[in-house]
């Protein structure tokens, strides 16, 4: 419907500038927005408003004519029962009763396939999300990247993406030492207190785990690497080798805990072990954005719009962070990604300018802005009221599975997902446990669950229909609460495809609680398995299609859709 109309609209302003009313050069970005008031209707435009100084007429002058000429069109009267002039001149659309009911018939014969897109048009793009270091769980702040970064690839997907998801573990450079140090303390039966205890050493339950299974000989496979414990207290570099495939291996239970999976993993490591960072740093030489001050190696980010120059090689001969980020996205790059979204924390904010400088200074005609970030806020934990900020496991942080023992893996994925990522985010557990209303996650899939109890009742009567005997009376679904519902599934396309395009899938979460709330709403006022054969069909017909897309919605956000609560 909205479609049909931004179309029709398209189509008078073409006819308009034909006839010298707009000129030529006038190119508007046509607006068709859903009302928040029943009384303004259903949709409304200011076309008027945005092309009245181009017309050279007032807004509702003009308006007036576009009501005109689009009240003269058949197939919008189809769609459109009424037009209204409101305000300085906006133009409020009331959609016609057969236009609102075919919605339903058109997510039944559809399925699976209703509101999916092609933006993306099997183009490859490469996500990249979560990328922990390798030195402990999980936290809740590495969860709430992945729900989102996984929540983007699932919406990506749908609108015709072809999606790569990708985790960078960082296994190399001082932390990684650190975590070596760490673990061989308590080889050696050195505990935390311990005078002697590495300086910053990880102090967390999980490293004397470590620590036991590599002096155990375990065996760990880690994504395409095995490593056995050498039982050797001495030989730091075999230490070191098993701890990081230990907790990567722990880091990967975790995500699959999550209901996430990877297509890559890419180590940090392999960039030095194959010589791409020298070969990204003597390129920088040779493109010439690069001088020597101080005894260290800057490279002039300045030239490329960053505040101040940014050291690469330390005085010491080694490479600061942000470089091997530069090798690893010339790598991508490399690799045909000219579309790649990295999902990370807020807190690397600071190296998108050096990195995205880095890459324009190669010289591989790199687009500007290129990749795409979307940065999340900070997580604070609550519980009982107060404030949870450590583990028993890690000590230090809450995990992730922590949360998903706790709550589960749905509301643990909801809620992490369900705000905008530039907001910060407090996770309440007591909420997300309880089977009330204003849990979200809960309300979501117990308005789906009711509409399965809907069909299991009417199975259980004898009451069988199908889309055939359901089409001709969807007529009858005339009441506040089903014009309501009808209006909530027409918008979940659009939903759909503006939460991929904008990278927010906190955009579909609100949605299904809007849809959830128009269903609750329905179901407490309508009764359902009424003797009226018509009514009764049409309303089944209307709770089958609602299900499929909460259960559609859902399935966008990793999260289930449960038949019994």
């Amino acid at each position: 419907m909205k479609d049909l109309i931004l179309a029709q609209l398209q189509q008078l302003v073409e006819a308009l500038q034909a006839e010298g009313v707009f000129p030529a050069d006038f190119s508007p970005t046509l607006q068709l927005d859903n009302t928040k008031d029943k009384a303004h209707g259903d949709l409304a435009t200011n076309l008027a408003l945005a092309g009245a100084k181009a017309a050279g007429q007032k807004p509702r002058d003009l308006a007036n004519l576009l009501v005109a000429r689009l009240q003269a069109q058949p197939e919008l009267g189809k769609a459109v029962s009424k037009m209204e002039i409101a305000g300085p001149g906006f133009i409020n659309f009331f959609l016609a009763q057969d236009a609102l009911s075919a919605i339903v018939p058109r997510i039944l014969n559809e399925g699976a396939q209703f509101g999916l897109g092609q933006q993306g048009q099997g183009q490859k793009v490469q996500v990249e999300f979560v990328s922990a270091n390798p030195t402990g769980p999980l936290h809740i702040g590495h969860g709430r990247g992945a729900a989102i970064g996984d929540c983007l690839c699932r919406l990506l997907e749908a609108t015709g993406w072809d999606v790569t998801r990708e985790f960078y573990y960082n296994d190399a450079g001082a932390q990684i030492n650190n975590l070596a140090l760490s673990v061989q303390a308590r080889v050696k039966g050195l505990g935390p207190d311990d005078p002697s205890w590495p300086a910053d050493g990880y102090r967390g339950a999980y490293i004397q785990d470590v620590a036991v299974a590599y002096l155990a000989k375990e065996t760990i496979t880690a994504d395409d690497q095995q490593v056995t414990g050498a039982a050797d207290p001495e030989d730091l570099d075999a230490i070191r080798r098993f701890a990081v495939a230990f907790l990567r291996r722990e880091q990967d239970l975790d995500l699959q805990a999550f209901g996430v999976q990877f297509d890559r993993y890419f180590l940090e490591s392999s960039l030095y072990a194959e010589g791409r960072v020298e070969e990204t740093v003597q390129r920088l030489i040779q493109q010439g954005y690069t001088y020597e001050e101080g005894g260290a190696l800057w490279l002039r980010t300045t030239d490329f719009g960053d505040d101040k120059d940014r050291v690469m090689r330390k005085t010491d001969g080694g490479y600061t962070y942000f470089v091997p980020d530069v090798a690893y996205h010339l790598n991508k790059w490399q690799r045909g990604f000219t579309k790649v979204i990295n999902e990370q924390g807020a807190d690397h904010h600071s190296t998108i300018t050096r990195v995205r400088a880095g890459l324009q200074a190669l010289g591989e005609n790199i687009p500007q802005g290129w990749p795409d970030y979307v940065l999340h806020q900070m997580v604070t934990v609550m519980r009982s009221g107060e404030e949870v900020k450590i583990s028993k496991r890690a000590g230090s942080y809450v995990t992730l599975r922590d949360l998903i023992d706790e709550v589960g893996c749905d509301a643990t994925r909801f809620f992490l997902a369900a705000r905008a990522a530039t907001s910060q985010l407090t996770f309440d557990i007591d909420l997300a446990r309880s089977q009330s209303n204003e849990n979200p996650v809960y309300y979501i899939q117990y308005a789906h669950a009711r509409l399965c109890s809907v069909a299991r009742q009417a199975e259980d009567k004898g009451y069988r229909w199908s889309l055939a005997e359901a089409e001709p009376v969807l007529e009858t679904l005339v009441s506040e609460q089903e014009q309501q519902l009808l209006k909530w599934l027409a918008r979940f396309p659009e939903t759909l495809a503006r939460a991929a395009t904008e990278l927010e899938p906190h955009q579909m979460a609100q949605y299904l609680r809007d849809l959830a709330a128009a269903t609750h709403s329905w179901y407490n006022a309508q009764q359902f398995l009424v003797e009226d054969a018509a009514v009764r069909t049409a309303r089944l017909a209307l709770a089958a299609a609602t299900r499929q897309v909460l259960a559609q919605g859902l399935g966008l956000l990793g999260v289930s859709a449960p038949e019994q609560m």
